[in-house]
């Protein structure tokens, strides 16, 4: 069985496919491994792929004009990465996508998509539930940065990244969560002594 098809069978466990079936994904679908510090996309790319995290780690983030960095979106093993606006609208991205670790990854194009789309209906269904997902949980985090303190915030982060801490900068995590890097030194300290006592 090839690395392909292995990873097919992964990425797609929710459904079942034919061989048949998973054969055209498999042929739709390219491995790319980059190094950390990579750049995968650039603001002002043409937007034509969305890529599977194998595993690794990836950082989608903004800069601002006045040249300021925002971390938007952390993509770890199992997820899915783009620059989504561009990516439906074929258009221009607004984003940077660059790897902070060594990083194994799929990636598919839009046209190869919207073929499968049409050739395996149940695609439709895994697709748009990943898309109702990633949807929820943008919104989760818009209503947190508006309600929740930085603690608040950096909890809810450890707990949906639980093992990332170790390989992403402090400044990245700070950037992720809208403050500074010593308000993150300062939570953190508080939640140690806090656990000590």
């Amino acid at each position: 069985m090839s690395t392909t098809h292995t990873i097919i069978s992964q990425i797609f466990r929710d459904i079942v496919l034919s061989q048949n079936e998973s054969r055209m994904i498999e042929d739709k679908m390219e491995r790319i491994e980059l190094k950390k510090g990579s750049s995968l996309l650039q603001a002002q790319d043409t937007v034509f792929h969305q890529y599977y995290v194998d595993h690794g780690c990836l950082r989608t983030y903004f800069i601002d004009s006045a040249g300021k960095e925002h971390t938007i979106q952390f993509a770890i093993n199992d997820w899915w990465i783009s620059d989504y606006t561009a990516f439906f609208n074929t258009g221009k991205a607004i984003m940077n996508i660059e790897t902070i670790q060594d990083t194994t990854f799929y990636k598919i194009s839009r046209s190869n998509m919207d073929a499968l789309l049409l050739a395996i209906p149940q695609l439709e269904t895994f697709f748009r539930k990943k898309m109702e997902g990633a949807f929820a949980s943008f919104q989760k985090r818009i209503l947190a940065s508006l309600s929740q303190t930085a603690k608040e915030r950096y909890l809810s982060f450890i707990t949906t990244y639980p093992n990332i801490e170790q390989s992403v900068k402090n400044y990245h995590i700070a950037s992720f969560l809208g403050i500074t890097t010593e308000s993150l030194s300062r939570i953190r300290k508080e939640i140690a002594q806090n656990s000590v006592s």
